[in-house]
């Protein structure tokens, strides 16, 4: 009899269901919870071992290969005008859907039992004292190696641009810090496979630590709220991310296809991070210069986040219309520019989405002990969000390598046929 081999999709996935099946067992059993949270725990740590040592190796070595400074400006501001006009619908998007299903009609806040939200509270404040300049200041390490070790993203890609930049100035001495950086990707993409064989008991983990600590009750009293963000979040996949994947001559079909199992990865574990080395390695396999994957993918991580946007908007306007607060068009616009500055402002940091929205609600008069009420669903809707940053980022990293000529169509066929 032939042996029935699963893919690492269906894997994961198989990961997922028993994961939901052990959290509703196990609901509210300590010892099943610190279990779960300890493995799950060990597989993100093993997958943020290696994003780093990735994202420092792979951009020196891209950025290097393009070496013309002026190419790189121009890739540089083509990929942050694309990120900051896909965050723009993402948020435009989030305010008309929640004008027009009102889910804030439908619940009685002061029924509902908040959640401790301090750690973000002290978080968003710090974060509103910095201001623009302080976000500015805060992209140039003082010491690369301490960025590493708190993960500060944006300071590591600045540092890395530069050193890339650095090592193609250098002329052929620079070769021999190509062909070290060269290697050091190559041995932690084969670490990532091997950590990748694992992400099924990591994914059976968190999903199952996530609904042995809330219960599926958690979502009963907002499911409307959930449905409709999850729904928001489909309609911009397909038709607003399927407009532009058109515009460049293919399908967005296609892309999910080739990102499924990043996007399952993403969306069980709630990490960005767990998809990203992947995500790296299959858009140069797919076809997109390695230059052009190894600088959109990592700043897209802090600066391309497409389903956090869709959130802050709509429950931006599911807490107002909760508190009976109308929001004219005048305050909406409002808030649409703070979310805009707001999140870029916020990248990087920790509960990133919960604290750009601690941070905006107070532009608009939002109470913010509202957030004390969606607080304990937002782990359910960050794994959504993190599933539909993981597609934005693998989004414009085609549409970035096409704008450039830097995409490669038989390699894009070859790897269509395999997925057949």
């Amino acid at each position: 009899m032939k042996k029935i081999k699963l893919s690492l999709g269906w894997q994961i996935l198989v990961g997922l269901i028993l994961g939901i099946i052990l959290g509703i067992i196990f609901y509210k059993n300590a010892t099943a919870i610190t279990a779960m949270q300890s493995i799950g725990t060990i597989f993100i740590r093993l997958i943020q071992m290696i994003v780093i040592p990735i994202v420092i190796s792979c951009l020196t070595v891209g950025i290097a290969s393009i070496g013309d400074i002026h190419k790189l400006g121009r890739i540089g501001g083509k990929t942050i005008l694309y990120f900051e006009l896909m965050t723009t619908i993402a948020i435009i998007l989030g305010l008309i859907i929640g004008n027009i299903f009102h889910p804030g009609d439908f619940i009685n806040v002061h029924a509902l039992h908040g959640t401790d939200i301090t750690q973000y509270l002290a978080t968003a404040k710090s974060a509103n004292h910095s201001g623009i300049w302080g976000t500015l200041i805060g992209l140039i390490p003082v010491n690369v190696f301490n960025s590493i070790s708190s993960g500060d993203m944006m300071p590591i890609i600045v540092f890395s641009v530069l050193f890339g930049l650095g090592t193609s100035a250098i002329g052929e001495k620079g070769k021999v810090i190509i062909d070290l950086m060269e290697s050091i990707s190559q041995v932690m993409f084969k670490i990532t496979g091997w950590i990748m064989k694992l992400s099924p008991i990591g994914v059976c983990a968190l999903i199952g630590v996530t609904l042995a600590e809330l219960g599926l009750s958690a979502l009963a009293p907002l499911s409307y709220f959930v449905l409709l963000t999850y729904a928001t979040m489909a309609i911009f996949v397909l038709l607003v991310m399927g407009a532009a994947a058109r515009i460049f001559g293919f399908r967005i079909f296609d892309l999910l296809k080739v990102v499924k199992e990043e996007a399952i990865l993403a969306f069980s574990t709630a990490s960005s991070e767990a998809a990203l080395p992947r995500n790296i390695d299959k858009m140069v396999k797919f076809g997109v210069s390695p230059s052009i994957v190894s600088f959109v993918i990592p700043t897209g991580y802090t600066f391309n986040l497409d389903g956090s946007a869709i959130y802050q908007s709509l429950a931006a306007l599911f807490l107002a219309q909760a508190y009976g607060i109308h929001l004219s068009i005048g305050q909406q616009i409002t808030l649409l520019i703070t979310l805009m500055i707001t999140s870029k402002g916020m990248a990087g940091v920790p509960g990133a989405s919960f604290v750009v929205l601690l941070a905006t609600l107070s532009t608009v008069n939002i109470p913010i002990s509202g957030m004390t009420f969606i607080a304990g669903i937002d782990r359910f809707i960050d794994m959504a969000r993190t599933a539909v940053n993981v597609i934005g980022n693998s989004l414009a990293t085609i549409i970035i390598g096409k704008s450039e000529n830097e995409f490669d169509t038989k390699k894009e066929k070859a790897y269509m046929a395999k997925l057949k």
